[in-house]
């Protein structure tokens, strides 16, 4: 019998196939967020947390522990737009930072723990099972930024290192299921056991949702809340007013904002529009001078924040096509139906 003989295209084109498979970049949007921004991004909570607990630890008093508390909140912000998977277990995102508040729950609840001065919430145990309203970083900006009575100030001093601890073990906590399960959740959409992901456009929908989310949050709440109604302005709405940090919160939400957005964007094309908009937006707030936006009471200084205002809407307005169209997620799904 005589051997068949294949023509040569026929025993090149599969090897061919094979080579561009293995040449063609895979999308590098999903990896690129997990391990670019996001894992560091918990991995400095976890390490800002550590730090303010280790300095209660060695001296519980409100003057020292404000650069430290300052500092969390920072790196709490830069992941504070990811309401999804660990950050929403057990309510760990309200537990870390409980606002809006509107009917001062963690304020009462802080009193009444001060008047009570119970041992038992001193432990980890205890700490844990405090209300969300008056743990992790709003409960320490009250006890931080609020004189206690004198009678209560020992007890005050204890609990800082308590709510300073517990909202360390919840950084770690988080920043270890985003490296281990929740984090392979999302790296390996569809494989075996993982029914919360089934295709990679569902992580790609899930992470711009957050983005999305975190700029309406920036735009209605941090910037809306104070803004009020031009008749009656709110001012004493706005977030960490105590503490000073209203405006600088805005400042850093939108710049973890926008880096989720450019590692969603690697490998896939460009957004000039969504990073010129976000440009806008962060030069704005630079050249606020308003920190606790008191501003809105006066009309001059008011249409300054609503512009910013503006201008945060008109970056979601933005990446919604833009970053949407790369990411293959339909412009105009709504963001607040999350993961």
């Amino acid at each position: 019998m005589i051997p068949l003989i294949r023509h040569p295209a026929a025993l090149i084109a599969p090897l061919f196939a094979a080579a561009l498979c293995l040449a063609a970049p895979a999308r590098a949007d999903v990896p690129e967020a997990i391990g670019k921004d996001i894992l560091p991004g918990y991995a400095g909570f976890t390490a800002a947390t550590a730090a303010l607990a280790a300095a209660a630890r060695a001296d519980c008093d409100a003057e020292a522990l404000k650069g430290p508390w300052n500092t969390a909140f920072d790196a709490w912000l830069e992941v504070a737009h990811l309401r999804m998977g660990p950050s929403e277990e057990g309510g760990r995102a309200l537990a870390i930072a409980f606002w809006p508040d509107p009917k001062n729950i963690g304020g009462r609840q802080t009193a009444a723990m001060l008047e009570a001065a119970d041992p038992k919430l001193l432990t980890p145990e205890g700490a844990a099972q405090i209300s969300v309203a008056a743990r992790g970083l709003f409960g320490l900006e009250r006890l931080l930024y609020t004189d206690a009575p004198a009678v209560h100030q020992a007890y005050a001093c204890e609990l800082r290192r308590a709510l300073a601890a517990d909202l360390a073990t919840m950084a770690a906590d988080m920043e270890a299921a985003w490296v281990g399960p929740y984090g392979d959740l999302l790296r390996n959409p569809g494989a075996e056991g993982n029914t919360t992901y089934l295709t990679e456009d569902e992580v790609r929908q899930a992470l711009f949702t957050q983005l999305l989310t975190g700029l309406e949050l920036d735009a209605d709440n941090r910037l809306g809340r104070p803004l009020g109604s031009f008749d009656k302005p709110r001012p004493e709405r706005a977030e960490a007013i105590a503490s000073g940090r209203s405006l600088r919160n805005v400042t850093v939400s939108l710049g973890a904002l926008r880096r989720l957005a450019e590692s969603l964007a690697q490998g896939l094309g460009e957004i000039p529009a969504t990073e010129a908009a976000f440009a806008r937006a962060e030069k704005l707030a630079a050249e606020l001078n308003d920190p606790v936006f008191a501003g809105v009471a006066s009309p001059g200084s008011r249409l300054k924040v609503e512009i910013l205002q503006q201008a945060i809407q008109a970056t979601r307005d933005a990446a919604e096509p833009e970053l949407g169209g790369l990411l293959g997620v339909s412009a105009g799904f709504n963001s607040a139906d999350g993961d």
